[in-house]
């Protein structure tokens, strides 16, 4: 897996002050989007068990609450791969602290009606998440009064009492 950049403080991308990795790889190609040169698996460099040190230290202060993964796509199957050592260290050095991820593909049609079928490490990445805001990014529904989305078909769940409950469960409803 390749990444394009980690943020050590990132307000923008969930609640509190976040570490924020920005992975590489994304077959959505929304129109507009804001970080299309991530949609390329090789933009950037390799994510590395040093990349993985950097966010572990960049995490240890009280201030900050956790880490946000975006892209790119992170659900994409290789990055998928990738992400599972980062957020098994997080879950073990920092269980208070959350996991939020934004994905393009949606909770129930793809990652429960397809990912978590095909690949293995979906289920375990489910496990380690949080939040997740789904759904791919639409200009024509573009808001910019949403709060930690763009458009309003995306969606902010609950992913663990969503799992739990066997129904969506939405953050701050």
């Amino acid at each position: 897996m390749n990444y394009a950049d980690i943020k050590r403080c990132d307000v923008a991308n969930g609640p509190g002050i976040r570490v924020s990795l920005f992975v590489s790889g994304c077959t959505h190609h929304c129109k507009e989007c804001f970080n299309p040169e991530t949609w390329d698996f090789n933009y950037g460099s390799p994510f590395t068990e040093n990349e993985i040190e950097q966010i572990i230290e960049y995490m240890s202060p009280d201030y900050i609450k956790g880490i946000t993964i975006l892209g790119g796509e992170p659900f994409e199957h290789p990055n998928q791969q990738g992400l599972l050592p980062l957020l098994r260290r997080i879950r073990k050095v920092y269980p208070g602290k959350n996991v939020w991820c934004f994905s393009g593909y949606d909770f129930e049609k793809d990652i429960l009606g397809r990912m978590v079928k095909e690949w293995e490490e979906t289920e375990e990445l489910l496990s380690y998440i949080d939040v997740l805001v789904d759904g791919e990014f639409m200009v024509d529904k573009k808001d910019l009064t949403l709060v930690f989305k763009g458009s309003s078909n995306q969606r902010t769940i609950l992913v663990q009492e969503s799992l739990r409950n066997n129904e969506i469960v939405l953050w701050g409803e």
